[in-house]
Parts: structure tokens; C-alpha cells; sequence
């Protein structure tokens, strides 16, 4: 195995790790939730789903830096740049997807106290996700 081929599995294996735990951690706080609050249970799940999308940005990444792997091995190039892409953005979409996660735990917790801010319980997480999208485009264009 190329050495580089290491990156589009870092890219999306990383992921996925950092979404299992972010939404473990939302999930968590969401099933704690429930048992206590009988209604808008449905808000609680749509919160702690949302750390599962750094996993899509992981997966699309990853085909990307596939092609791009391919691509060099084909021309004879050195494959390290596509190794340290799909390191620097797994990371960053892993990170992205615990902290999201942690922030969906708590915008759970403020939801159920007071459920009329759940429209402005998605600000801390999308911020969050932000970053993740930073990443995303930037590996984008640096596989260009």
C-alpha cells in the first residue's frame, strides 16, 4: 500500500469516529431528557443527530482524495500530500463532531427547560459545524 492511501482513510475514518461520539454525547443527553419531558421529543433527536454530518463531509472528501491519489500514482508523483490532506480535515471533522456534539447536549438541556428557544439552540452547534465546512472546502481545494 502507497503511503498516501493512508489519507483518504484518515479523512473518513476520523470522521466517523468524531461523529459516533459527538452524537453518543448528544444522544446521551437526549434520552436523559426524555424521561423526564413528555413532549418535543423530536427536537431532542434532531439535535443529536446533527454531529453525524462531518461523517458526510468525510465521505465525500474521501472520494475526492481518492481521485486525486489515483491520479498522482498514475503520473509517477509523490502521494504524501494526499496523506496529510485527509489527516488535517479527519481531524478537523472529528474534533468538529465531538464539540458539536457537546454543544447539542447542552442546547438539549436549555430546549427542555425552555423549548421556546429551540430555534436559537442550532447557533452554538451550526457554528460548530462551520468549521468542519472550513475544512471540507479547504481539503476541496487543496486536492484540486
Amino acid at each position: 500500500m502507497d503511503f498516501g492511501s493512508l489519507g483518504p482513510i484518515m479523512c473518513l475514518g476520523l470522521a466517523a469516529a468524531g461523529s459516533a461520539i459527538g452524537c453518543g454525547v448528544a444522544g446521551m443527553t437526549s434520552h436523559g431528557v426524555m424521561s423526564k419531558v413528555d413532549e418535543g421529543h423530536a427536537k431532542f433527536v434532531a439535535l443529536s443527530a446533527m454531529p453525524a454530518s462531518q461523517s458526510i463531509y468525510g465521505f465525500a472528501l474521501m472520494i475526492i482524495l481518492n481521485g486525486k491519489l489515483q491520479e498522482l500514482i498514475s503520473a509517477g508523483k509523490d502521494t504524501f500530500s494526499v496523506f496529510a490532506i485527509g489527516l488535517a480535515t479527519g481531524l478537523a471533522f472529528m474534533l468538529s463532531a465531538i464539540y458539536q456534539g457537546k454543544a447539542c447536549s447542552s442546547a438539549i438541556l436549555a430546549v427542555a427547560k425552555k423549548p421556546e428557544v429551540f430555534g436559537m439552540s442550532f447557533a452554538a452547534p451550526g457554528i460548530v459545524e462551520s468549521f468542519a465546512l472550513f475544512a471540507l472546502v479547504g481539503g476541496i481545494m487543496m486536492a484540486a
